[in-house]
């Protein structure tokens, strides 16, 4: 009985034991995950630009309650407490001539430059958060569509990232350093050039777009048409033909020249009738119309040439003539 007891007990404890390793197994497992996405957290994203181009970078908490900071390395971009009215800081790098905050925590930026590529750390309370922004710039020179046989090079700069240098997989697949110099360029590098390179352990790539024009076709040269003399008949060899080209001249031209010539010189003519009408038209109507003006005017009194000689002089005026006074009746009259 002793030592069924004795085994009973050894075998509680071990269960114990066991269940206590296993607890303690899973709480370093929640610690450790929790460090992994803390760390995630920390080391925000990654963000691939290129020159002259606009990039807007989120912070990660979309407001605060004492202050927000933005910093590009070790240089202050700008400080935003939350007074009322706010009162911004901004530091002296050329950056910030360029930034402004938007929506309070987060930070864009416009025109970006090489050197504006690295780590940009956010604080916003006390809390922190960075961020990795890489320039990348691909070019071709000389730039635009290349031609067959001439010499060109390819260019590929990454700024921001920490990998020690990047390379060109060519479109036949080949590997090549950053910078490509091609001396004869041929019709098997057209195609599209991919930029690699990595940062953090993840493989990043940019492409160029390579087109090239092959070697223009020469012309067929033609043997000058010899022109026949007039009156001689052009001699062929036995069995050969006259050319065509030969029979269709006429004076050293072509027929659809002397055609272009007849059209013409039956246009001038029509041209020249036709002014010839209108300006004896223009006439006639010039003549009518002068008759009728000269038939609608008033006819004025002829003036005839007067000789100076002395004015006459002129008649004494005549008085009014007095009348006479009647004779008085006979006086036998009267008495009666």
């Amino acid at each position: 009985m002793r030592t069924h007891g004795a085994g009973f007990e050894g075998s509680t404890g071990d269960a114990a034991l066991l269940h206590i390793q296993g607890s303690t197994l899973r709480m370093k497992t929640i610690v450790c995950f929790g460090i992994v996405l803390c760390s995630l957290c920390a080391a925000g994203e990654v963000l691939v630009r290129k020159p002259g181009e606009r990039v807007l970078l989120h912070c990660g908490i979309p407001s605060f309650e004492t202050y927000v900071e933005w910093r590009h390395g070790a240089d202050m971009i700008f400080n935003k407490p939350k007074k009322t009215p706010p009162f911004q800081r901004k530091g002296n790098s050329a950056i910030v001539l360029r930034s402004k905050d938007y929506r309070e925590t987060n930070l864009q930026i416009s025109g970006l430059k090489e050197e504006d590529a690295g780590k940009f750390t956010c604080t916003v309370d006390g809390k922190s958060q960075e961020h990795t922004l890489l320039v990348v710039s691909v070019s071709a020179d000389p730039p635009g569509e290349l031609q067959v046989g001439e010499e060109a090079s390819l260019q590929c700069g990454v700024r921001g990232h920490d990998s020690a240098a990047q390379q060109w997989k060519s479109p036949n697949g080949q590997k090549h350093p950053e910078t490509v110099r091609i001396e004869s360029v041929s019709l098997s590098d057209a195609g599209t050039w991919e930029c690699l390179y990595s940062h953090e352990g993840v493989e990043y790539k940019e492409s160029l777009v390579i087109k090239v024009k092959g070697p223009e076709a020469a012309a067929p040269t033609q043997k000058p048409e010899s022109t026949p003399i007039h009156g001689s008949v052009p001699q062929y060899p036995p069995g050969v033909s006259q050319s065509p080209s030969v029979t269709s001249l006429l004076l050293g031209l072509r027929w659809w020249v002397w055609v272009a010539v007849g059209v013409g010189s039956l246009v001038v003519f029509l041209l020249v009738v036709l002014v010839t009408v209108l300006c004896k038209r223009i006439k006639r109507r010039k003549k009518r119309y002068l008759k009728m003006k000269m038939g609608r005017l008033p006819l004025q009194p002829k003036q005839y040439c007067q000789c100076e000689r002395p004015a006459a002089a002129e008649k004494p005026r005549q008085g009014r003539r007095r009348e006479k006074p009647k004779a008085p009746p006979p006086a036998a009259n009267i008495e009666t």
